[in-house]
């Protein structure tokens, strides 16, 4: 291996072809924004910086402990206040979008032109099903555009309709929402923001810029860009990580990535252990160590592709929500804990609103862990409730796991 440059920073510029897992590990978490001190205040500018160096926010509508988009910002910045980032991303003006990026995810707006070859693809695909829904119903969907040229932004609820009825429980959506749901996929209707979590849906030039919607980028071009966003919020990765970033599909990938090197933007290296080769960014910096102590979202990039979490952090991970309880072995929305560049163990946390209480439902540690790890987990627990605006820490009753009793423990004392 050619040396690392080393600077008096606390990062070093990379000058290597081989990197050792370790290292992996470090560039990984410093793209992702972690490994730099906490602001002394959280406002609107440092929720800008770090949502721009993410590049998204993956949405979901779990809430049994907060809302996914909130924690990848609490996990790197600290305790802020959830307004400030609800008005950056879900007012009338904001500065981000909603589009179908890692799935549902909120994205910079001057972004959404590189989505509209996806766009486009989505629309011919589902139109080209005989018996699909889309093909099926064009009286509905032109009546949905005319709707909302005329009352738009309104959420699905509020549209008066008699196909506005929802068939069956939790994901039985009326042919309204359907047919919402459809036009947003096509880029023919866009996010207006949203209201308790529900999205208002308005046309595209309700919302967006003039300027934005007469933006036109290529296939090849928006998706080169996606690539090296990509790239660079990972900074390191496998063709596979970086194409998973913005859900490109791998073949394209490959050849843009080739492009990407021969422009310097990525540099091929090897990293011990990995079945494949990986691409390093050129922004890409390696600190000295991680100082971090964190309960990541299960959509955290860090972690949301599962044999990524593997080949980094030695970590199984499965979310359990819509395994059977019976059946669940960690927990319904277990949390990854980072400390330092490991994780090292995972909580699941709920947030009892009505007992002003933050319950740890279950407690693990990876067989990596190291000693004493309740003493960086009590005064993260304490942090997450205060910010919760809960008034105590406890765990539940029969809570399992091997680390469950040694929190209960720490939290008495």
């Amino acid at each position: 291996m050619r040396g690392l440059a080393v600077g008096r920073s606390r990062y070093s510029r990379i000058v290597a072809d081989s990197i050792s897992p370790a290292q992996a590990r470090r560039i990984a978490l410093a793209a992702q924004g972690f490994g730099r001190p906490r602001p002394a205040t959280v406002g609107t500018r440092q929720l800008n910086d770090l949502v721009r160096r993410l590049g998204l926010l993956q949405l979901d509508s779990v809430n049994v402990f907060e809302r996914s988009h909130y924690l990848p910002v609490f996990a790197r910045l600290g305790p802020y206040d959830k307004t400030l980032l609800d008005a950056l991303t879900f007012e009338r003006k904001a500065r981000y979008v909603e589009t179908w990026g890692h799935v549902a995810s909120l994205v910079p707006l001057e972004t959404w032109p590189l989505w509209r070859w996806k766009m486009r693809a989505r629309k011919a695909y589902d139109l080209a099903k005989p018996d699909g829904w889309a093909t099926q119903n064009p009286a509905m969907l032109d009546w949905l555009r005319a709707e909302l040229a005329a009352t738009g932004p309104i959420s699905a609820g509020r549209i008066e309709h008699d196909a506005n009825k929802s068939r069956g429980a939790w994901w039985g959506w009326s042919d309204v929402k359907l047919g919402l749901e459809y036009l947003f996929l096509w880029g023919e209707v866009v996010s207006a923001g949203r209201r308790n979590f529900e999205r208002l849906y308005a046309l595209p030039e309700q919302v967006l810029p003039a300027d934005l919607l007469a933006t036109e980028v290529s296939e090849h071009d928006a998706q080169k860009e996606l690539m090296r966003l990509g790239g660079r919020a990972h900074g390191i990765g496998t063709l596979g990580d970086i194409a998973d970033y913005y859900r490109l599909k791998k073949t394209p990938a490959k050849l843009l990535a080739q492009e990407l090197v021969d422009e310097g933007e990525l540099t091929r290296v090897t990293v011990p252990g990995w079945k494949e080769p990986a691409f390093l960014h050129r922004d890409a910096r390696i600190p000295r160590r991680i100082d971090a102590t964190a309960l990541l979202s299960p959509f955290d990039p860090v972690v949301w592709e599962r044999d990524r979490a593997l080949r980094l952090f030695d970590f199984h991970y499965r979310i359990e929500i819509y395994t059977p309880e019976p059946k669940r072995v960690y927990g319904y929305y277990t949390l990854p804990l980072l400390i330092a560049d490991r994780v090292v163990g995972r909580i699941d946390l709920k947030s009892d609103r009505q007992a002003r209480t933050l319950r740890v439902q279950s407690a693990w540690l990876e067989p990596n862990a190291p000693a004493n790890v309740e003493q960086c987990v009590v005064p993260l627990l304490h942090e997450i409730r205060a910010w919760q605006g809960l008034d105590e820490v406890a765990v539940r009753d029969g809570a399992r796991g091997d680390f469950s009793a040694t929190i209960a423990a720490a939290l008495s004392t």
